[in-house]
């Protein structure tokens, strides 16, 4: 299939190896030290680019975690010509520390996968200057990202930016009852810098 430049580009700035040490370092009380894999996977669908994201504490890299699919694809809204759907892991512990171990990844089917429909985000995006962009990605209205993991309902809030070198993740657990954020991007976004570009997807 044949995929936009902006697709590519998207997929590009969403692989590679990211952390905030900076963030964290300037504001260690609202920011933990993360790194984040984002890794390219094998075609699951022809109609889009996916990619596998996990993190991990600084400090523990040895236990990540939020295992999840970002399965990347065209639209043809015209507001959004791009959308990110998310997925989790049926077992996630099957796919553990496949960001630092990528050959963990090479026996991923779909049927291992769960599609979140509420879990969606459009995506805009700026030129910023000759093939570069900025990609602002934002849920869906009034729809809610919730799943089910041991036994609880999850909510979260997704949203990101996107830039060549840089990532700005927007994501936060939400309580359900109250509707206010419990974990994640509480004070503004976590601001993560590319030390890593993983093999660029080739279209």
């Amino acid at each position: 299939m044949n995929f936009s430049k902006e697709l590519v580009a998207l997929a590009n700035y969403l692989a590679g190896e990211f952390d905030n040490r900076e963030q964290a370092y300037k504001e260690p009380v609202w920011y933990v030290h993360l790194r984040l894999w984002q890794r390219p996977v094998s075609l699951l669908w022809s109609d889009s680019l996916t990619l596998f994201a996990e993190q991990s504490n600084i400090l523990d890299l040895d236990k990540p975690y939020r295992q999840r699919i970002m399965r990347v694809m065209q639209t043809q809204d015209k507001q959004a010509t791009l959308q990110v759907q998310y997925y989790m892991f049926k077992d996630p512990s099957a796919f553990g520390g496949a960001g630092s171990n990528p050959d963990l990844l090479n026996a991923l089917k779909t049927d291992q996968l769960e599609l979140l429909p509420g879990c969606v985000l459009n995506v805009t995006n700026q030129q910023t200057a000759f093939n570069s962009y900025l990609f602002t990605a934002t849920p869906l209205p009034e729809q809610k990202c919730c799943f089910s993991y041991r036994g609880n309902t999850i909510q979260v809030s997704l949203g990101f930016e996107a830039a060549p070198n840089e990532f700005k993740s927007f994501d936060k657990g939400i309580d359900p009852t109250t509707g206010n954020a419990i974990w994640g991007a509480m004070m503004g976004p976590y601001c993560y810098t590319k030390r890593q570009q993983y093999q660029d997807f080739q279209f």
